[in-house]
């Protein structure tokens, strides 16, 4: 039997993740984090509703309190604005996103590989895209190379714990075709990076969303403002 953990924000690509790993895993283990982002609330709430629908073996929720004293993301400091967007330009020559969260995801990583090591898992899913997002360093393909070998060296199971990263090199369009194609929920996820109640349709992860859906010639279940 194969087995998975699976890294879930309740964003866009973490569902489509999921459901990737809901079609290759026997069993999966839903991992969630709450690290004091401004919805929290929000994303928190459509993980809740994405364990409902593919029901994993276990979940665990972590918190990860210390970010928010770290800060530096408009993402968890409540004094830096997050930052609109009206094109695919202002988008493309914003070099560091001030929603960047430092090393994030290695440290998110770093508990899922615990975990899956613990349940003797053979996959750790994470949704990163690096073809079509913000443009964030630990969402690189290179990253998670690097990640691999850390893994590696760093483990002690018989078998080897593989990071899967099926978005990697997708457009959000086409993570969107590809939703649709597994039957995919994509109105329980959340993108919205300030919002927890009507999408705010501006941040990066709101502009890069209705593009896509857009070109996808599908119309967004979410709402916006």
């Amino acid at each position: 039997m194969k087995s998975g953990v699976v890294l879930v924000s309740g964003g866009l690509d973490s569902l489509v993740t999921a459901a990737i790993a809901d079609k290759e895993c026997d069993l999966t283990y839903f991992l969630h984090f709450n690290y004091g982002q401004k919805t929290e609330t929000k994303e928190l709430e459509s993980f809740r509703k994405i364990v409902n629908h593919y029901s994993p073996k276990d979940i665990l929720i972590s918190n990860l309190d210390f970010f928010k004293m770290i800060g530096s993301s408009s993402l968890i400091d409540e004094s830096q604005k997050i930052r609109s967007y009206h094109n695919i330009n202002q988008l493309k020559k914003d070099s560091k996103p001030n929603t960047y969260v430092p090393f994030r995801n290695a440290l998110m990583l770093s508990i899922g590989v615990s975990w899956a090591e613990a349940v003797k898992a053979n996959y750790i899913y994470i949704g990163a895209v690096e073809e079509d997002s913000s443009g964030y360093p630990d969402c690189r393909e290179v990253f998670f190379q690097a990640f691999q070998e850390v893994i590696d060296f760093g483990t002690a199971n018989n078998d080897p714990l593989i990071v899967k990263v099926p978005l990697i090199h997708k457009s959000k369009k086409e993570i969107i075709l590809l939703g649709k194609k597994l039957n995919t929920p994509l109105e329980l996820s959340w993108s919205c990076y300030g919002n927890n109640h009507i999408a705010c349709g501006k941040c990066a992860s709101c502009f890069l969303r209705l593009k896509a859906f857009q070109e996808a010639g599908l119309i967004d279940p979410v709402k916006y403002e």
